[in-house]
């Protein structure tokens, strides 16, 4: 990971002196800027102070949210086909089950309680178009099922753009049934701070937050005062951007050269390749030139021939990488 901006740990350190308990809904000055940012970086207009709600990592957030909302043995959880393994974990912590899918065919006449989008996704950087999500949306709301979606990497669009679920030529400005799920860990790199929000329908957050005071699911007071200054600030996101940029402009292209086909890998920090093996095989081809990646299986069945290639080491680290897949 990178350095956290200076802009960012002044502010950290600016509330250090921080006795009380913090608010689970968020400090005002928070909700605004978490607000203010999604309009201006992403386009969504028409959202409430009320409607957003700070978490404490949004792996926090997939983990229980299926527990927060009652869900148990009756209802099923809608996940991806290749997706970050805790959208199942929690699924399977409320006693829900759980159905990989990747299209509306696949589901039948079944009315899930929840459905999980992840676009760009995590972990092939696929991004979903906005025919395609204009039609999960509504034909969820045909059916009253809440969507969720995992956009912790909307602002890492490469060679397409992705789209909120709660922009208005998505939901046509209505939020109704969907939930938007944001990290500052990647774009901001505060993944030791444990900062991530969740914005959309104001029921349901209403409904998350009423439960979450009781839980005790409250962000630390200064990690809020310092996801202010992340989301105020647009420079230093820009910078981070730029860094994840140059390192897929270095890594992407030495994949290539050795002999590592690319799917997907439109968005997002990762990139998603195969050499037509098993994964575990690719693993160790990798690991013999000192190249760490992770098994394709492990997103599910789907991955058995890929794996996930991060861009988040150092750009000495990257460079060197590139340098071990041409040699």
């Amino acid at each position: 990971m990178d350095e956290v901006a200076p802009v960012i740990r002044q502010a950290l350190a600016a509330a250090g002196s921080s006795p009380g308990y913090p608010t689970t809904a968020g400090t005002p000055a928070l909700r605004t800027a978490a607000v203010d940012a999604l309009a201006r970086r992403y386009g969504v207009s028409g959202l409430a102070d009320g409607a957003v709600l700070p978490v404490i990592g949004t792996k926090e957030l997939i983990a229980w949210l299926p527990t927060l909302l009652g869900l148990g043995p009756d209802d099923t959880v809608v996940a991806p086909e290749l997706a970050y393994p805790t959208y199942e974990v929690g699924a399977r912590l409320a006693g829900a089950q759980l159905l990989r899918a990747d299209s509306l065919t696949q589901l039948g006449p079944q009315t899930p309680a929840l459905v999980y989008l992840n676009s760009p996704s995590n972990p092939t950087g696929k991004v979903l178009g906005a025919d395609h999500l204009r039609k999960v949306v509504g034909w969820a709301r045909e059916r009253g099922v809440l969507i969720a979606s995992d956009e912790c990497y909307l602002g890492l669009g490469w060679d397409a753009q992705p789209l909120s679920v709660l922009h208005p030529s998505i939901c046509g400005g209505d939020h109704t049934g969907l939930l938007a799920v944001h990290s500052l860990s990647k774009t901001s790199s505060l993944a030791g701070y444990r900062a991530g929000f969740v914005a959309g329908d104001p029921n349901v957050v209403a409904e998350l937050l009423a439960v979450r005071k009781h839980a005790g699911m409250m962000v630390p007071t200064p990690v809020q005062a310092a996801m202010v200054a992340a989301l105020d600030d647009d420079e230093h996101e820009r910078e981070q951007r730029g860094r994840y940029a140059r390192r897929r402009d270095v890594l992407l292209p030495a994949l290539r050269a050795a002999g590592l086909t690319l799917d997907d890998s439109e968005a997002g920090l990762y990139l998603w390749a195969t050499r037509g093996e098993p994964c575990r095989e690719t693993v160790a081809w990798l690991a013999q030139r000192g190249i760490l990646v992770a098994p394709g299986e492990f997103y599910g069945p789907r991955g058995a021939k890929h794996v996930r290639v991060a861009l988040t080491a150092t750009d000495e680290r990257i460079s060197a990488a590139a340098q071990r897949l041409t040699a």
